[in-house]
């Protein structure tokens, strides 16, 4: 079993907040042969009568010192889940959460 991110629990709190249901933790379908596990899956009901939003959440932290290899570590799994994900699960939307300081450094360049 993997470890969780350093920033998990404070993703799913802030999901939670913004009241996502968390479906799984870790959301864990199979591809193929092989076995995927996202971070979070999550949704939200917007009626009774209606299907809800789903999404799937990937955390990572990047603290490695090189953020640019944090990031091409960060976008082949990405990549892959998305792929694995849409055959899998194609009402879902997968996103990706990272620190706000990195989205502000890294991500806006």
């Amino acid at each position: 079993m993997s470890a969780k991110d350093i920033f998990h629990e404070s993703v799913k709190n802030a999901l939670q907040k913004e009241e996502w249901l968390i479906t799984d933790d870790p959301l864990k379908f199979k591809f193929g042969e092989v076995n995927f596990r996202i971070d979070l899956g999550a949704e939200k009901v917007i009626a009774a009568e209606k299907a809800g939003e789903k999404i799937a959440v990937e955390i990572k932290s990047f603290l490695n010192p090189s953020a640019i290899t944090d990031f091409y570590n960060a976008l082949g799994q990405f990549l892959s889940y998305r792929l694995a994900l849409h055959n899998n699960q194609p009402e879902r939307v997968l996103y990706l959460a990272v620190p706000l300081d990195v989205y502000k450094t890294f991500f806006q360049l």
